[in-house]
C-alpha cells in the first residue's frame, strides 16, 4: 500500500512581480505596504514579493497566494496602480526607472547588497519576476526511511542527494512552464520601443537571464562540505553572499536564511525556475506546483550518483537550453530533450500508477509536450502591431502555456 507520508510536507510560494501605474509603465511611487515579511521588495522598490507561509498542501498554498494578493491589488487599484503579471517587464525609458529597494533601518544591509548587484549586473535583470517554490518532506516520513541511523545526518544527506536530481533535472519544470518570450526592447538598450520575440521562451532562465559570470560548482560528500563549497567563493570574492549564488534550485538551512544556520540542519528545498503564467490570475498554475511536488517525490526515490563539476556545469548548459523557444535541436546527456521529457513523464507514470490525482496531472503535462508543433508566435501576435506600452505589452504566452 501506497505511503501517505510520502506526499506530506510543507508548501510555500515568493511571488515577484512589479507595480505599475495606469499606463502601463514602471510605478514610482515608495513601496506603499509595511515591511512585514508576507509582503515585501525584492530587488528594486517597484517590485513587490508574496511571501505566503509555510502550508500543509498545494491547496492552502494557493489560498495564502490568494490572500496576500487581494490585499495588495486592492491597495494598488485604490493608489491607480496594478501587478503586473509578466515575467518580462514593461516598458521603461532607462535604468533611472527602476530605484533600488529603499530598505531602512535594521534592514539596511539589503540595500547595500542590492548596490553591489548593481555594479555587477546593472539594473536590467532586477525587473525580471517569477515564482521560487519551496516545498519539503514529512519529517515522520523521512524517520521511516532513516532505518536507525543519526536523524539530522540522514535528513541531511537525504536532502543533498534530492539536490543533486533536482538540479540535474531543473530543465524540466522548466520547459513545461516557460511563458515569457516576447519581451519590450527597453529590455535591451535606452530609448528602444517596440517589441519582438526572440529565441527565448523564458529569457530569465536563459544565457541572458539571471546567472553568476561564471558556473559554481559545489560538493556534496556532507552539508558541512557543502557550505565551504560556498563559502569559498565568498571568501574569494567571487560572489558578495550565498544568496548571489545563482542556481535554479536551492537548499535552504533552518533558522535565518544564512550559511552559518546550516548547523541546524536544511530546512527544505527551492525550485526558481518558474515563470509567471499570464493565463493565470495568481500568475501560477497550481497543477504545475503539483507536478513539480510529483516530480521532487519521483527523484527522491532515484539512485544517487556522483555530482562531478562537470555533471554540474552540463546542468546548467540544459538548463539554458531548455528556455529556448526551438527545442528542435536540444539534446540532454546526448537524448533529443523533448523525448527525454516524454521518457521522464511516462516513468512517473508508471511510478504513480495507483494514483487518479496524479495521473491527470502528469497527463496535463504530457499535454504540453505535444503542442511544441504548434505555430510559432511573432510579437505583433502578443503586443499588436505597434507595440511597445500597451499595459499588456509584457503579455509572454508560449505554446507550452
Amino acid at each position: 500500500m501506497e505511503n501517505e507520508l510520502t506526499y506530506k510536507g510543507f508548501f510555500g510560494l515568493e511571488r515577484e512581480t512589479l507595480r505599475v501605474d495606469s499606463e502601463g509603465r514602471l510605478a514610482q511611487t515608495p513601496h506603499p505596504f509595511e515591511e512585514n515579511g508576507e509582503i515585501t521588495r525584492d530587488f528594486c522598490e517597484n517590485q513587490i514579493e508574496l511571501v505566503t507561509t509555510a502550508c500543509r498542501s498545494i491547496d492552502e498554498v494557493m489560498s495564502e497566494l490568494e490572500r496576500l494578493d487581494g490585499i495588495v491589488s486592492e491597495r494598488l487599484a485604490a493608489d491607480g496602480e496594478s501587478l503586473w503579471l509578466y515575467s518580462n517587464p514593461p516598458h521603461f525609458e532607462s535604468e533611472d526607472d527602476i530605484p533600488i529597494a529603499d530598505f531602512r533601518g535594521e534592514h539596511s544591509g539589503k540595500r547595500v547588497y542590492r548596490k553591489m548587484l548593481e555594479s555587477r549586473y546593472g539594473k536590467r535583470l532586477m525587473l525580471f519576476s517569477g515564482i521560487h517554490f519551496n516545498l519539503s518532506f514529512d519529517d515522520e516520513y523521512l524517520w521511516q526511511l532513516c532505518g536507525g541511523e543519526d536523524f539530522e545526518q540522514f535528513r541531511n544527506g537525504f536532502y543533498l542527494r534530492l539536490y543533486k536530481q533536482l538540479s540535474r533535472h531543473s530543465w524540466l519544470p522548466l520547459l513545461l512552464t516557460a511563458a515569457s518570450p516576447a519581451y519590450d526592447l527597453s529590455l535591451v538598450s535606452d530609448g528602444a520601443s517596440g517589441a519582438a520575440v526572440g529565441k527565448y521562451a523564458s529569457i530569465r532562465n536563459g544565457e541572458k537571464g539571471y546567472w553568476n559570470d561564471f558556473v559554481p560548482t559545489l560538493c556534496f560528500d556532507s552539508i558541512s562540505a557543502f557550505v565551504e563549497s560556498i563559502q569559498a567563493y565568498v571568501d574569494s570574492g567571487r560572489l558578495y553572499s550565498a544568496s548571489e549564488l545563482y542556481l535554479p534550485i536551492r537548499l535552504k538551512p533552518k533558522g535565518v536564511n544564512e550559511l552559518a544556520s546550516f548547523k541546524n540542519g536544511v530546512s527544505h528545498v527551492e525550485l526558481r525556475m518558474f515563470d509567471l503564467d499570464p493565463l493565470e490570475p495568481l500568475g501560477v498554475n497550481a497543477d504545475d506546483l503539483r507536478f513539480a511536488h510529483l516530480l521532487t517525490i519521483y527523484l527522491s526515490e532515484q539512485p544517487d550518483f556522483e555530482y562531478t563539476p562537470e555533471l554540474q556545469q552540463r546542468a546548467v548548459e540544459a538548463h539554458r537550453n531548455a528556455a529556448l523557444y526551438d527545442l528542435a535541436e536540444v539534446k540532454v546527456d546526448g537524448v533529443p530533450i523533448l523525448l527525454l521529457a516524454e521518457q521522464i513523464l511516462d516513468s512517473m507514470s508508471e511510478r504513480f500508477a495507483d494514483r487518479a490525482e496524479a495521473l491527470e496531472v502528469i497527463r496535463y503535462e504530457k499535454a504540453k509536450l505535444k503542442d511544441r508543433l504548434c505555430e510559432r508566435i511573432t510579437a505583433e501576435d502578443i503586443y499588436g502591431t505597434e507595440g511597445g506600452n500597451n499595459v499588456r505589452a509584457a503579455g509572454v504566452f508560449s505554446c507550452r502555456t
